[in-house]
Formats: C-alpha cells, sequence, structure tokens
C-alpha cells in the first residue's frame, strides 16, 4: 500500500487518469441523454485534463504543490464545457489544500478532496443532486473516514472509488431524466475514471497508451475541389530575431494576405504557419525582422488531388513536429485599453459573427454546440479586446462557466452575460447602455433583455432516444425551444410549421430567422413564409447565420 504522495507520483496519477478517460471519452458521451448534437461530456472532460498532462509532461515537481499547482493552473485555463470547467475546480481547490506542502499522507488527501468539493460548489449557482458533484461530495466524504481507518493514500483513494461508484448507480433516481433513459451522471462517471486512473498509477500498472487514430474521421478528399482551397500554398518557416522589433506590423500583414495564421514566439526566435497565394512575400517580409533558418512550403491544391487519388502526400504542418522553443500556442499580447467597454461574443458561423460585430462587438470566439471553446481560448480574446471592460457573451449554456473562469486571470475588469443561445446574446447587445457609467447596470439591463427573448433551433437527432415523451430516431429533426423539446419530425417544414404557430400565440412583434450552413437562399425563404404567415404583422428579418448544427435559429420578440 502506498502511504504518501510527492510530487513526482502526484504528476504520474494525473498522466494515468487524462489517459484513462480518454480511452473511455466515447463511452461517457454515450451517457448524454438528449439527443441534439453538443459538446459532449467525455470529450470535453478528456480535452480539459488532457492540458493538465501536456503542461506536467513539460515539468518535474520537486513537490506536490508545484505539481497539484501546475495541474489546476492548466486545467483552469484548459477548462471546455459545464463538466470540463468543474473538473477544474475539484482539482482547484485540492490545490489550495496542499499548498506547500512536499508531500501528503491518506489524511491530507481526503482533505483535499473535501477542498475540491466546496470549491466547485461554490462556483455552481444551483447545485443539482445526480450530477457530479454528488458523486465527488460522497466520495470525499468516505475519503474522510476511510483516512481515520487507515492514514494510507492508496487505501483513501480505493474507499473513495468504491463509495463514489455506489452513488454514480443511485444518480440514476435522483435526476427524473437519467431515470427515464436508464442511465448514470456523465460527468460522475467521467470522475471515477480518473480517480481510477490515478490509483491504477499508485498500484503501479503502465499508463495505457491511446489510440488517437479513431478519433478523427476519415475526410473524404475526393469531395474537395479546388475551389474549396481558398490560397494554394500551405507556408510554415522559423525566423532567429535580430532585434526586439515588435512582431505584430507582420502579424498584420500576413492576415493581409492569406489565412490559418498562427505564429509562436520566443525571445530569440518566431515560427510562422499560414496559407497564402504569395509565400514569397510572406518569407521577403519576414526577413525585415530577423533571419531566416528554415522554410518549407507545400503547394495544397496538389495535396487534394494526391488525396483523392488515393495518392501518399506529405503536408508541411509535418514542420510543426520540429522541436523549438516555445511549445505552447501563441501568446498574443494584451491590447491596451482604447475605450472603457468592450464586448466578446461566442457564436460559430460568418453571418452570424457579422450580426455581433455590426452590433459593436469586437472579438468574436468561435464555438458553440459542439465547440465548446476552452477558458484559455476566450481569455485569448479578452486580452485582445481594447477596452477596461470587458463583456462577454457565451452564447450558450455550456460555456457560461467555462466564461467565467477567465476573471481573475487578466487586468482587465470581466463581466459575464449569461446568455444561453445566439438570439439572447443579439437582444443583450441591443441593449447595452454605453453612456451607463456602472458597468454591473449595463450587465443588469443586458442580462434583462436577454430573458425577454424566445429562442427556437431546428437541428437533427444525433442518436436514438425515448426523451421528454418523444421516442426519437437519430437522424430525425428536432425543434427545441428555449432549450426544451417541442416536436419531433421526418419534415423540416413540419416543424417549421410548429414554430410558426408558437410565434403566432406568443404575439411575437419582432422575428428573426437565421439560416445555417448547408440551407439554400430558396430553402430559407420558403422557412420564413411560414412566419410571415403565421404572424402578418411582425417585423421578420432573414439572414444567412452561416452556422453549423442548427438548420435554422429562430428569435420571437
Amino acid at each position: 500500500m502506498t502511504d504518501r504522495i510527492n510530487g513526482g507520483t502526484f504528476k504520474q496519477m494525473v498522466l494515468f487518469g487524462a489517459a484513462c478517460i480518454t480511452q473511455q471519452k466515447q463511452a461517457i458521451n454515450d451517457l448524454n441523454v438528449f439527443p441534439v448534437p453538443d459538446g459532449d461530456t467525455g470529450t470535453n472532460m478528456s480535452l480539459t485534463i488532457q492540458t493538465a498532462a501536456t503542461e506536467l509532461r513539460r515539468i518535474q515537481p520537486t513537490t506536490l504543490d508545484q505539481a497539484v499547482k501546475a495541474t489546476a493552473s492548466a486545467l483552469l485555463r484548459g477548462a471546455r464545457g459545464n463538466s470540463g470547467v468543474i473538473l477544474s475546480l475539484l482539482f482547484r481547490g485540492m490545490s489550495k489544500s496542499f499548498k506547500g506542502m512536499q508531500e501528503a499522507d491518506g489524511a491530507a488527501l481526503a482533505a483535499a478532496m473535501t477542498e475540491g468539493v466546496t470549491t466547485a460548489y461554490s462556483a455552481v449557482m444551483k447545485p443539482a443532486e445526480g450530477t457530479v458533484l454528488t458523486v465527488s461530495r460522497l466520495a470525499a466524504k468516505r475519503a474522510v473516514e476511510a483516512a481515520q481507518e487507515r492514514n494510507e493514500v492508496e487505501y483513501v483513494l480505493y474507499e473513495a472509488i468504491k463509495t463514489g461508484y455506489v452513488t454514480l448507480a443511485e444518480t440514476t433516481d435522483m435526476n427524473p431524466v437519467l431515470k427515464k433513459a436508464g442511465v448514470v451522471d456523465a460527468g460522475g462517471k467521467g470522475y471515477l475514471i480518473i480517480l481510477e486512473g490515478m490509483l491504477r498509477s499508485l498500484q503501479g500498472e503502465e499508463i495505457p497508451e491511446i489510440d488517437a487514430s479513431g478519433d478523427k474521421e476519415k475526410a473524404d478528399f475526393a469531395a474537395i475541389g479546388d475551389e474549396d482551397i481558398t490560397f494554394t500554398f500551405d507556408t510554415v518557416f522559423i525566423v532567429r530575431k535580430t532585434s526586439d522589433k515588435s512582431i505584430e506590423p507582420f502579424r498584420t500583414y500576413l492576415n493581409s494576405i492569406g489565412d490559418s495564421l498562427v505564429i509562436g514566439e520566443d525571445d530569440e526566435a518566431f515560427k510562422v504557419h499560414v496559407h497564402t497565394d504569395i509565400p514569397g512575400a510572406a518569407l521577403t517580409e519576414a526577413a525585415k525582422y530577423g533571419t531566416l533558418e528554415v522554410a518549407k512550403i507545400e503547394n495544397m491544391r496538389i495535396q487534394a488531388e494526391d488525396m483523392a487519388a488515393g495518392k501518399k502526400t506529405i503536408s508541411a504542418d509535418q514542420l510543426d513536429d520540429e522541436d523549438m522553443t516555445p511549445h505552447a500556442e501563441e501568446t498574443p499580447a494584451v491590447a491596451a485599453p482604447e475605450k472603457r467597454y468592450g464586448f466578446l461574443a461566442v457564436c460559430a458561423g460568418d453571418g452570424l459573427a457579422e450580426a455581433f460585430r455590426d452590433l459593436g462587438v469586437d472579438r468574436i470566439v468561435s464555438g458553440g454546440q459542439t465547440m465548446n471553446p476552452s477558458t484559455e481560448s476566450i481569455l485569448r480574446e479578452v486580452e485582445q479586446t481594447p477596452s477596461e471592460v470587458v463583456f462577454i457573451l457565451p452564447n450558450n449554456k455550456n460555456i457560461i462557466m467555462a466564461a467565467q473562469q477567465c476573471v481573475g486571470l487578466t487586468e482587465k475588469e470581466i463581466i459575464v452575460i449569461p446568455t444561453a443561445t445566439v438570439p439572447q446574446g443579439i437582444t443583450a447587445m441591443m441593449n447595452a447602455d454605453l453612456e451607463q457609467e456602472d458597468p454591473q447596470a449595463i450587465a443588469a439591463a443586458m442580462t434583462a433583455a436577454a430573458q425577454t427573448v424566445t429562442t427556437a433551433q431546428i437541428t437533427y437527432a444525433a442518436r436514438n432516444s425515448d426523451f421528454d415523451g418523444f421516442a426519437i430516431n437519430e437522424g430525425d429533426y428536432l425543434a427545441l425551444v428555449d432549450g426544451k423539446l417541442l416536436g419531433t419530425d421526418r419534415s423540416i417544414d413540419a416543424l417549421l410549421e410548429q414554430l410558426a404557430a408558437l410565434a403566432a400565440e406568443k404575439n411575437a412583434e419582432f422575428i428573426t430567422v437565421f439560416y445555417g450552413e448547408g440551407v439554400s437562399d430558396e430553402e430559407a425563404e420558403a422557412a420564413s413564409i411560414h412566419f410571415r404567415t403565421a404572424c402578418p404583422d411582425c417585423e421578420l428579418s432573414l439572414l444567412a447565420g452561416g452556422q453549423p448544427v442548427y438548420y435554422y435559429i429562430v428569435s420571437m420578440e
């Protein structure tokens, strides 16, 4: 039995736990009850803890405090979705408890698990029973009891996991939705898988190898036409700096001649990845900032042709495997405040992004349903917002907590408006009074306005489900109203009729229909007729949102 743990031991425990949940993330995803495509629990928890694993591989912690602090910090910034945020909070609490400790015994581990639960509960506005919170709370409670029986880390963790699984089985009866579906809570399951991995590490097992090949869908390269490639050349190069000159003007220039730009920079050099039609111009401009060390340019149009023909091709992206510091993603400089108030919105789709920009939003984070951005991704755009105060519009209930974790990570004042949908975010922006001196007053008005919107969405069923009285088959169309299932059908028109009738019932005066990617202008115009017919006196707008997942997002006010 392992009596105590130190920094090196804890590092291996987290690496093992990360490997285990990555192995089983799809099984956890399959526990999600709601049939719509979403940022699934297993994926979010796996991506979140992998950020900690990446950080831990880079360091050799000499104390337990160092290992847990590094883990908590990485989890905080990498947190995705509510499940990822709660996971980060559980470890953040542990970090508080282990602060200053070289190593820990069973009693200290139990205390740390308890502090983690306290931290997680304090961050959730309305904690619900039958979730990961319940599982972690009762597991920690048992850990405290076990430590009094045998003050050994391995024994304490074993007993906590055992009680956790008993509790997990009970979550089915605690939550009516889980009970009807006959499944346990996905977040609780994910947390226990991580703890199990940590225990297996203590027991001397080898960390399981992860086969990432199954995580990626195989692209249909034959379906990629020449018109789908915006810029021809995939260009990657490294420049050794010869002065302290800022490369921000160079970044601006590259954005003007290409896309897919990523720049990694340290004190001595910077590495560029960009897609452009004029790679020579990019290299010539780069010479103004230093000495070119290495470059690789590949023609993506030829690559696409080769892949479509089944030929083997080499991508310039392989240059990303070169060993170069920094290993982390680029860290852009903080934008100096040019004004008092700034705004950041999360959305997916060029049309939706443009709508937010037209309303005064400064920065856009690409994300939403199925694409929950990490806290770090949101924070990066916060830092680039040129204002003292930054209002964040998450526009998805599964992103709100990740946005809230940005508070305290920057010198900018952050206020999160808890918008759960894009229409709520747009209405909130329309009610932002920049003449107000009190930012909290602005936030209150925006939040209140957002609650006046009814959001309807049409999407598809990602899995078979018996949900809320509906027998749903994979591929069915689903109509949602404020996140609740209104109806299911094999015909989108039938669902549009239901939504139009609902708009008439609510006496909607303003209706905006955002149509998604894959919906033609003609189909969208036909869809709008349902609302024009049901609500002839309303002010109706039809906009190309370009959003994935949802065929239509409808705002009713």
